[in-house]
């Protein structure tokens, strides 16, 4: 593994952004770590195939930590712009981009962009 490689450094920032995120909201509890780490090496191989895709890394781990909390634990992360009405989790946006984003569709708002969750 070559660290110099640019599809490896996109891996670890993306990798860093949502290990943010979920110390942000105190779940990066060793199995939670796992998760993530199980979607990095899914998509290692996924950006190797598509090279263009690398600046979309982060959104698909986002979003591959996301179904896999949902799974396992629940929503994750819950939106912290909504008060009343049933507890939801945020989305990312764009689903397939770069610069992703945490958004409530609810409220219509742009949160925090992946590793901003505070």
């Amino acid at each position: 593994m070559d660290e110099a490689d640019p599809h490896e450094q996109a891996l670890h920032a993306a990798r860093a952004l949502i290990l943010a995120d979920l110390a942000a909201r105190d779940v990066a509890d060793p199995e939670v770590v796992s998760l993530v780490e199980d979607s990095v090496t899914h998509r290692r191989w996924w950006v190797k195939e598509w090279p263009q895709g690398a600046e979309y890394v982060t959104g698909l781990i986002a979003q591959d930590v996301q179904d896999a909390l949902l799974e396992r634990y629940g929503r994750w992360p819950l939106c912290p712009v909504c008060d009343t009405g049933d507890p939801h989790a945020l989305e990312i946006e764009p689903e397939l981009g770069p610069d992703p984003r945490w958004v409530c569709h609810k409220a219509g708002v742009v949160v925090a962009p992946v590793g901003g969750l505070g």
